[in-house]
């Protein structure tokens, strides 16, 4: 290259653009450094979705050769009847569990169904409707099906029993397993009413949810039918007689919590109109063999509270989980179901009941001893000690402070599902907002990346015709990136 296109080359660099009055050199060293930055933070973002579904995909899938420990919970219901003068609440604090309910009427007369006894003569004055029936989202069953699928609703095949109802294990007649739920206090709710809220939950559909199968409507029966999820419940693999270790490790547990936020996020925020659980607790957290969690019994509280029955002024819940003013008023929305969620992750963490009376006191109520010990600067003392290996200082007090801001007093300070994931999602989130920052960081440097070109009057050509949509699309970049403001937001909480 001669003297003159040496000189000419220099020349164009050093002249001053309209962005910013900054040299064109400089500029096409900045445009240079960023497009290497954005390739190296694309790359990063490959990497990480990579290396989170390996994480994934090892995740224990340790199958436990015996079935998953029973516990045996009697709930117990407690009903207030407003008519009376003096309310009289009876708690039997000799159980692990209590239901409490409260009923503008009497309960006097309601039947709460068989199941404690393999008899099928009830069945035989039932009507017997079509056999197959088929439905958009599945099917409804016959009472003769479902009576053929569980032995007659025999007590060998109950596998578990709630406020809403008896669920058993039945094997179809194409060999297809289910979990049948036979639903309490029904109070004999119309047929057409019953079918129109058994609809709007069996379309919906997630990964973290049990999917509904079908139903029965037979007399004054009414029945649920669940796909089966062969690995038990939370509840039973946090309390049961799981031996010194317990196969839930802390990586398990995370998923299972960031699992069950997603279902419950999926119903408050991705349904229309939402859903309220109003049951969220670890006995309702059905657990598959790769240990993924499904939400259990979801729409069932507006599916027994129909606006012409007595029972849509009754409150329920399980005794530990229930938000104070849902406890107290009645007021009932999804900030009730986040603060069960927040007793949910303590229980998760600490491997205890929300209540348990055979704890010294001040040890009760998990709530106020989970408090105490992590003010107290002792939050390594709250985890399971059956947990195989301690989790990182930094991701105990991330989970911490999460299942304390969800149990917050105050409705209105609880976060919503969607923001809970955030939080739990922090690690990811700040693995990009790190990228964001090299990514300014190379700026000031880049422009050494001039001296690449400086002998070429070609490149030197091409890159001026191109400069304007260049600078045009790294000021949209740039404006656009930074206003989301993941990166303060991110470091604000992780610090």
């Amino acid at each position: 290259m001669s003297v003159y296109d040496a000189a000419f080359v220099n020349t164009q660099l050093s002249k001053k653009t309209s962005i910013f009055g900054l040299r064109l050199w400089v500029v096409i060293g900045i445009l240079l450094g960023s497009l290497i930055v954005l390739t190296l933070f694309l790359i990063s973002l490959c990497l990480t979705s990579r290396r989170k579904r390996q994480n994934q995909q090892q995740l224990p899938s340790k199958q436990i050769a015996t079935s998953p420990p029973i516990i045996s919970k009697e709930i117990q219901e407690i009903v207030h009847h407003p008519v009376a003068p003096v309310p009289e609440i009876q708690v039997d604090i000799g159980k692990i569990e209590h239901r409490v309910v409260f009923s503008d009427r009497p309960s006097s007369g309601e039947s709460r169904g068989t199941g404690s006894a393999c008899d099928t003569a009830s069945f035989a004055s039932g009507s017997v409707g079509p056999e197959v029936s088929h439905l958009g989202w599945g099917r409804w069953y016959t009472l003769r099906e479902l009576e053929a699928a569980t032995n007659g609703l025999c007590e060998e095949n109950v596998i578990g029993e709630g406020g809403y109802g008896i669920v058993y294990s039945g094997i179809l007649s194409d060999g297809h397993r289910v979990a049948v739920k036979n639903l309490l206090n029904n109070r004999g709710q119309a047929e057409k009413e019953f079918k129109v809220e058994v609809d709007a939950i069996g379309r919906v559909r997630h990964k973290n949810l049990v999917r509904l199968l079908g139903y029965c409507v037979e007399g004054a029966y009414r029945m649920l039918v669940y796909e089966y999820v062969d690995n038990g419940n939370l509840d039973q693999w946090l309390h049961g007689d799981v031996g010194d270790v317990s196969p839930l490790t802390w990586d398990i547990r995370m998923n299972i919590i960031l699992g069950t936020a997603k279902g419950l996020a999926y119903l408050h925020e991705g349904l229309e109109p939402k859903v309220v659980h109003r049951d969220v607790k670890s006995s309702n957290i059905l657990l598959d063999r790769q240990w993924n969690p499904k939400v259990s019994d979801f729409g069932l509280a507006k599916l027994l509270c129909s606006e012409n029955s007595y029972v849509t002024t009754r409150v329920m819940g399980t005794f530990g989980y229930v938000a104070p003013e849902y406890a107290c008023t009645g007021m009932l929305n999804e900030k009730s179901d986040i603060y069960s969620f927040g007793i949910l992750i303590m229980e998760i963490i600490s491997g205890r009941s929300p209540v348990d009376y055979s704890r010294p006191q001040g040890e009760v109520n998990l709530v106020e001893w989970l408090k105490a010990m992590v003010g107290n600067r002792k939050s390594e003392e709250v985890v399971d000690p059956k947990i195989p290996e301690m989790p990182a200082s930094k991701a105990l007090k991330r989970i911490l402070l999460v299942a304390l801001r969800c149990v917050d007093p105050d409705a209105t300070k609880r976060p919503k599902m969607g923001y809970v994931i955030h939080m739990l999602e922090a690690d990811d989130l700040l693995v990009r907002d790190v990228c964001t920052v090299f990514f300014f960081f190379f700026f000031s440097f880049s422009f050494k990346i001039y001296y690449v070109i400086y002998n070429s009057k070609e490149l030197q050509l091409s890159i001026l015709e191109s400069i304007s949509i260049l600078q045009l699309v790294l000021s949209n970049f740039v404006i656009n990136y930074a206003g989301t403001s993941n990166c303060k937001r991110s470091f604000t909480f992780t610090s």
